[in-house]
């Protein structure tokens, strides 16, 4: 559960820091100073990310991988690679 309000206090923030960087873009200020910014927001989402998937590994795919269904188990890890290669 803590993991969870992590991810969300994560996620707030880059909203709020976005609606910044989109405010100094529409103000036209320095370009240095929007992409500086910009990589904050995406390294709170990419820090957010990495909570989500941590939560998923640990919970819903670690449950798919002790049951005995198969089918679900190529599932999850089709889930996950796709992901991955989404990350990328």
């Amino acid at each position: 559960m803590e993991d969870n309000k992590n991810t969300i206090t994560a996620l707030k923030k880059a909203h709020s820091h976005l609606g910044r960087v989109i405010k100094m873009a529409e103000e036209k200020e320095y370009c240095i100073n929007i992409l500086q910014q910009n990589l904050a927001v995406i390294g709170l989402l990419k820090s957010a990310n990495s909570k989500i998937l941590e939560g998923h590994l640990n919970s819903c795919f670690q449950n798919a991988m002790r049951g005995t269904n198969e089918k679900r188990k190529k599932e999850m890890i089709e889930e996950i690679l796709v992901i991955n290669k989404l990350s990328k």
